[in-house]
């Protein structure tokens, strides 16, 4: 027989920790794996047809005899801006609500991208719908 008998002492709480760590270390390397591996297949988003034709798509209103035209900017998939386009002073002056209610639809429309669920004043409310006459108007010649 052999006197070089070994006892080793376990502690529980170092033995329940090793798994822990074992068990961790085995799901961060899977983890790894799963993330680069070179197998997989990049997932390709299917791409929708752009929403608009890009340009600067106008759209006259004639107000007293003067003509007002509005210039509606648009990217393939969003309103980039709606301003008026030559504005002459004596409508500014005959219409002083049409500078300021332009000014909110735009900033409306160029947020939520609709020309639905928007908000006017009621002093400027008649003034709002005849330039979102206008502005529709401009938006469905850019459509595709």
């Amino acid at each position: 027989m052999s006197a070089k008998t070994k006892i080793w002492v376990f502690h529980m709480k170092e033995l329940i920790y090793t798994a822990i760590f074992i068990i961790l270390g085995i799901t961060f390397l899977l983890l790894m794996i799963f993330m680069f591996s070179a197998d997989r297949k990049p997932q390709v988003a299917e791409e929708l047809p752009p929403k608009y034709t890009a340009g600067i798509y106008t759209a006259s209103m004639t107000l007293g005899g003067n003509a007002v035209e509005i210039a509606v900017t648009v990217d393939e998939d969003y309103i980039s801006s709606i301003h008026f386009r030559q504005l002459d002073e004596a409508v500014l002056a005959m219409y002083p609500l049409m500078e300021p209610a332009l000014e909110a639809l735009s900033t409306q429309i160029c947020e939520s991208q609709s020309l639905e669920n928007l908000s006017y004043s009621e002093e400027s409310q008649y003034t709002s719908l005849m330039l979102m006459s206008a502005i529709r108007t401009a938006l469905e010649k850019a459509e595709n």
